[in-house]
């Protein structure tokens, strides 16, 4: 938990009022909206969403009971695979927000097998108020949210982690006081995290140079929306993909890493650990970028590969942070989505 010592009554009570403001704001782009991508999702909405965030964030560590629904909603986790802090961020965070959450765990509704996603979706629909579905193939959520009523949030696929982004924002404009012009290293894979964080730091102004393997380098759409995002958005943002880590770090204020091997992959970890060796967060990997540059990952983190035990113990503050995130930006998304 943050600490709370300096959050004043005051400052409780102006953040309640600013998350409030955009939530119930009619013209909220958010409302009723689905979260599918981060390709979808505008600057503006970026924008709103994390200062919805901060301001509940506030509003969480001054213990204010100000910002809760008027009709108690309920969210609906429909989970392909385990999760820990997407799973309890937002069984919390609706819990705060004076909400409800049903957790359906990998067995216990087949989908795709003993019932067709469009069934499942058809009758969450009449149940919940909204769906957040961490699936394997991207393609699930998207039929899901083609065949739902109610809008559903895509707490991972294979192809993106727009949850994540928010987070990862939020930190890093706290971290840092500002996002525009400020710049991210990526080491690792080209996976759904990677492709969704080119076009979230393109959209923010955010340099970012990933280093990738030869053979693990990100779908190419991602790199070129990004490019294009930033040219015809005019963000400021320089989007680059490369093969060193020690060229990515450059003039990096932070550096950001991933698991080699994500769930489903798990017969391909002999030959990533291999091909990844290089591309591991080391002390001296940070000491390449720029001066008080800090580590980030997303958890869960497997010591020794993407990150050895002393960057991560160095870090182990921004990296939690970046976790309780998790909480705030998911609370504040959901909010935004349903209205108060």
């Amino acid at each position: 938990m943050t600490n709370n010592t300096n959050v004043l009554p005051e400052a409780a009570e102006h953040a309640a009022a600013l998350a409030l403001k955009h939530i119930t704001n009619p013209t909220n782009p958010w409302r009723g909206r689905s979260l599918l991508d981060m390709v979808s999702v505008s600057a503006e909405e970026i924008a709103i969403g994390l200062e919805t965030a901060a301001a509940l964030k506030i509003v969480h560590d001054a213990r204010c009971n100000a910002v809760k629904f008027s009709y108690p909603s309920t969210l609906g986790l429909l989970f392909e695979k385990p999760s820990l802090r997407t799973r309890t961020s937002f069984e919390a965070g609706m819990a705060q927000l004076g909400g409800a959450s049903i957790y359906l765990a990998p067995g216990d509704v087949g989908m795709g097998k003993r019932e067709s996603v469009e069934d499942v979706a058809g009758a969450l629909s009449r149940w919940v108020d909204l769906i957040a579905a961490r699936v394997f193939a991207h393609s699930t959520v998207v039929e899901l949210d083609y065949h739902a009523t109610v809008p559903v949030i895509n707490a991972l696929s294979d192809r993106e982690h727009p949850l994540q982004m928010f987070a990862d924002l939020l930190t890093m404009q706290q971290q840092l006081g500002t996002l525009k012009g400020t710049k991210l290293a990526y080491v690792g894979d080209g996976n759904n995290v990677l492709q969704s964080l080119l076009i979230a730091c393109a959209r923010t102004g955010v340099h970012i140079s990933a280093a990738c393997p030869d053979g693990y380098l990100p779908d190419p759409f991602f790199l070129t929306e990004a490019q294009r995002i930033a040219s015809e958005e005019k963000t400021g943002a320089v989007v680059t993909i490369v093969t060193d880590p020690q060229e990515a770090v450059q003039n990096a204020n932070a550096i950001y890493t991933d698991v080699w091997t994500s769930m489903g992959q798990e017969e391909e970890s002999a030959i990533r650990r291999v091909v990844f060796a290089p591309y591991c967060i080391t002390p001296e990997l940070l000491q390449a970028a720029a001066p008080g540059a800090f580590a980030m990952h997303c958890l869960p983190a497997h010591l020794g590969e993407e990150i050895t035990a002393s960057a991560m113990q160095l870090h182990r503050t921004v990296i939690l942070d970046q976790a309780e995130n998790r909480l705030h930006t998911q609370k504040a998304i959901a909010a935004l989505i349903l209205g108060l």
